[in-house]
């Protein structure tokens, strides 16, 4: 007997980008109507818009040597990724880098914590971004037992003198924390499982970021404590709407580099219920620590 097909048809997402190139294509007999939501089209208009302005930021730090060093942390699903794939989407690859570190070998165990991250540090005119960075040892490596309490601790008293040091040698500094709800971080997980195009994303890490919940909300309120800086604040990204934290995170990058032919400020305004201080975000903490379930992510 043959095995059993599974008639069930899963749900396949419309490729970014296509319904914009298509909203205003004539029906023939070779076409196939599509429903897609109102909201959805919206979103790719304005993401549209705002690459364009990511291209011109680009070409305007090309000219002046502008350098820029954006730091994406946050929970595992949070869709930090995604946002990172957007943002460089139209850019010039030769003018980007994205750095997403395995973990260290034998050789990097043996430097100074910092080494292996200021080689990727931005030159004249590049964009770079640290998908995931040195604050691993924030909160993955003490959470998980990678790393000792005396390192972390270190850690924590050594990056803003390091941080301090990079924009005061003109490097403009953005460190964003998606902050994803526990609910739809499991959700994104199970979608993972089950998604033969996700599989990938799935990590050892993964299984247990649900069980240690409340130790990286611990972990997260220590190092915003300690790192939260005048001159290298951290913008906390609400994020369990994808769409609107890419959207809200680029507006918060655009809003805050000068460039040639910028759009109007009010149009590059980021959400403030999405887009939020490290300074809010830290009340927000404080008011709720003996009440985990209420913390955001």
């Amino acid at each position: 007997m043959g095995q059993k097909v599974d008639k069930k048809k899963k749900p396949v997402k419309l490729a970014e980008g296509t319904a914009i190139r298509n909203v205003d294509s004539k029906e023939s007999k070779k076409r196939q109507a599509v429903w897609i939501k109102k909201w959805h089209l919206e979103y790719e208009e304005d993401l549209r818009v705002l690459q364009i302005e990511l291209m011109k930021m680009q070409q305007s730090m090309q000219a002046s040597g502008k350098r820029v060093l954006a730091i994406f942390e946050g929970r595992d699903a949070a869709g930090k990724g995604g946002t990172i794939k957007r943002i460089i989407a139209h850019l010039n690859p030769r003018s980007y880098n994205v750095v997403a570190l395995a973990k260290p070998n034998e050789t990097e165990l043996s430097q100074w914590y910092f080494q292996r991250y200021t080689s990727h540090l931005p030159t004249a005119g590049e964009f770079t971004i640290f998908d995931r960075s040195w604050y691993n040892r924030a909160m993955v490596e003490p959470v998980m037992g990678f790393c000792s309490d005396e390192q972390n601790k270190r850690f924590l008293k050594d990056v803003p003198m390091l941080e301090e040091l990079l924009v005061k040698d003109g490097i403009t500094l953005f460190k964003f924390y998606f902050s994803v709800s526990k609910d739809v971080q499991k959700e994104r997980f199970d979608s993972r499982k089950h998604d033969p195009l996700k599989q990938y994303k799935l990590s050892p890490v993964d299984n247990l970021a649900q069980k240690y919940w409340n130790e990286y909300a611990i972990r997260k309120f220590q190092m915003l404590s300690e790192t939260n800086r005048t001159l290298a604040p951290w913008t906390v990204v609400r994020s369990d709407n994808k769409k609107m934290a890419r959207i809200n995170c680029i507006k918060h990058i655009l809003s805050n580099m000068d460039y040639e032919g910028k759009l109007p400020l009010k149009q590059l305004h980021p959400d403030p219920k999405i887009v939020i201080s490290g300074i809010e975000e830290l009340r927000h903490m404080e008011k709720n620590l003996m009440t985990p379930d209420k913390l955001h992510g």
